[in-house]
């Protein structure tokens, strides 16, 4: 025992020495080391020369970090100006972040800059990355149902149902007066009943007193989004990057409006008129700042078509060439189109740059929800998918649209019925509510908990990834036109019906089928049958949104 104990010490004695002496080489040739898991968001800091206010750092000064995995795999990200690292606007702070998406070591083989200052610095630093059990990226699924749905890195699905707050980041409401809420609460309680809220990164509507996004040439602050190529690191630090990393955190969504969503001061980013219309320091600012996060998805602009100021779709299409240049991941980007066409079909002839599209119909029930997403989810030439559909102004419940819960919830499922995800919000009336200021309550926006409900039953029960639209008459008669239905034709059936029906028969494949309903607005489950076989009577007894899953059971 006496030996083992000797032994051992003068085990540790050397590994002690040993991890000492790899300390002090590191140091010597200026590389540090970072434990991270799978997933994570790395920051990084670097010091540059001193930027006073009359410099333009972000415009001006270009910096990359490529990152080299031990199996090969490289990753190159932008790097950003910060001010003084505490949201003050001069200094000489710059960071750059990382996601890792490999096990094992990376390492910073490279850190390139037009500025001297930054050349070299953190070259050979090491990232030590374990596994975790973060889901990752959200990347187009092409392997089911023509690419209408999204996927994690990690190779999970969850459905989404999206809120909307688009200028939530001020705090402020109507004349100026606080909400009484903060940012990180209404993210965490967006969390708890949606998958996405989509926000403007910048004022909008309802501005704060005086935080602002950007900073004028005397350096300012201003909301005038011409000065995009000089944003106010205090807003971007202690606000978006707040919304940004909160979300992370507890796996929101953040789909960030790059332009608008209302004023002309928040639609001028991609004018850049006080850059002579450059926009591409903004939007590599954008990219370099957020486009390392797997919760972070990016809209170019809201209602980019019917707002002014208006973008036509060559335009749009060069701006995402631009931003996607700089994404060093597969960030989910689109645009959101305004007219009730749905998707411009010029994108179509146009460079690909965007992984789902954008429409915009606000829409009562399931038919009309279901056909919007069929129709314009598809070229109108030759009818192939073009990746995943949002109906992000699908459904704002309140006297503003007036929509009620109910309509909120029919046109939800509709979406999902249609093959694709919605957006609701709450408006009260016109530019007011939780869609524009946040301060996000259930007991207004009633439809929420209507809607978490489905969407857990979705992630729950349903194989949605692997389903596509099909004609209810495929396997139902007797059932009223207003229905519809998904299947991927051999082991999953899922109805949504709005009306009472009591004469319905299911034409069941081979095999046996669980039958089960789901009523969207009453929360409750009902079992029809567990041993289903051919012809089947079903019974829908309410005029409720309701959700019929038939599923074949395992094995057969």
């Amino acid at each position: 025992m006496t030996i083992l104990t000797d032994r051992f010490w003068a085990q540790s004695k050397l590994l002690v020495c040993f991890s000492l002496l790899t300390c002090l080489c590191n140091e010597l040739l200026g590389q540090q080391s970072r434990q991270a898991r799978l997933y994570d968001v790395l920051e990084f800091t670097l010091n540059g020369d001193y930027q006073s206010l009359k410099d333009n750092p972000v415009r001006d000064i270009h910096l990359s970090l490529k990152f080299l995995h031990e199996s090969g795999q490289r990753i190159s990200v932008q790097g950003f100006f910060d001010g003084d690292g505490q949201g003050n606007p001069i200094g000489n702070v710059f960071r750059a972040r990382f996601c890792p998406t490999l096990v094992g070591n990376w390492n910073i083989e490279r850190t390139e800059s037009d500025s001297n200052a930054l050349v070299g610095q953190l070259e050979g630093t090491i990232v030590d990355v374990e596994p975790s059990d973060q889901s990752g990226f959200w990347i187009v699924d092409e392997q089911f149902s023509n690419a209408r749905w999204y996927r994690r890195a990690n190779g999970s699905h969850q459905y989404v149902i999206g809120n909307t707050h688009y200028s939530f980041l001020t705090e402020t409401g109507p004349n100026g007066v606080l909400t009484g809420s903060s940012i990180e609460r209404d993210i965490r309680a967006n969390a708890e009943y949606f998958k996405k809220l989509r926000f403007g990164i910048q004022s909008d509507r309802y501005p704060h007193s005086s935080d602002k996004p950007w900073l004028d040439n005397a350096g300012t602050p201003t909301d005038n989004g011409n000065f995009c190529h000089r944003p106010n690191p205090k807003w971007f630090s202690k606000r978006v990057d707040l919304a940004v990393q909160t979300a992370f955190e507890v796996d929101l969504v953040a789909d960030l409006i790059l332009c608008g969503p209302d004023t002309s001061d928040a639609r001028s980013t991609l004018s850049a008129m006080e850059n002579h219309g450059d926009v591409e320091p903004f939007l590599r600012y954008m990219a370099a700042r957020y486009g390392s996060y797997p919760n972070v998805w990016m809209c170019l602009a809201n209602e980019f078509d019917i707002k002014q100021p208006q973008h036509d779709p060559e335009e749009v299409a060069r701006f995402g060439a631009i931003i996607r240049k700089y994404l060093p991941y597969p960030t989910p980007l689109s645009v959101h189109s305004g007219t009730k066409l749905g998707w411009a079909s010029q994108f179509d002839s146009l460079p690909g740059w965007n992984d789902h599209q954008i429409i915009q119909r606000k829409l009562r029930s399931i038919e009309e929800s279901a056909d919007a997403i069929i129709e314009f989810g598809r070229k109108t030439a030759d009818g192939t998918q073009r990746g995943p559909t949002f109906n992000d102004e699908l459904s704002y419940e309140g006297a503003g649209d007036k929509h009620s819960e109910v309509d909120c919830i029919s046109a939800h499922l509709g979406a999902f019925l249609g093959g694709g995800y919605g957006t609701t919000g709450e408006k009260h009336g016109n530019k007011l509510g939780q869609y524009f200021w946040g301060n996000f309550d259930p007991a207004q926006h009633q439809a929420a908990d209507n809607l978490q409900w489905l969407r857990q039953i979705i992630d729950r029960e349903i194989r949605f990834w692997e389903l596509e639209p099909v004609p209810v008459a495929e396997f139902f008669s007797g059932a009223p036109r207003s229905f519809r239905a998904l299947s991927d034709r051999s082991t999953e059936i899922i109805l949504g019906a709005d009306q009472e029906c009591l004469d319905l028969t299911v034409d069941l494949p081979a095999g046996t089928w669980s039958i089960q309903s789901y009523d969207c607005v009453a929360k409750t489950i009902g079992n029809i049958s567990e041993q289903a076989t051919g012809k089947v009577a079903i019974s829908i007894p309410s005029s409720n949104p309701t959700l019929v899953h038939l599923r074949k059971h395992h094995g057969q």
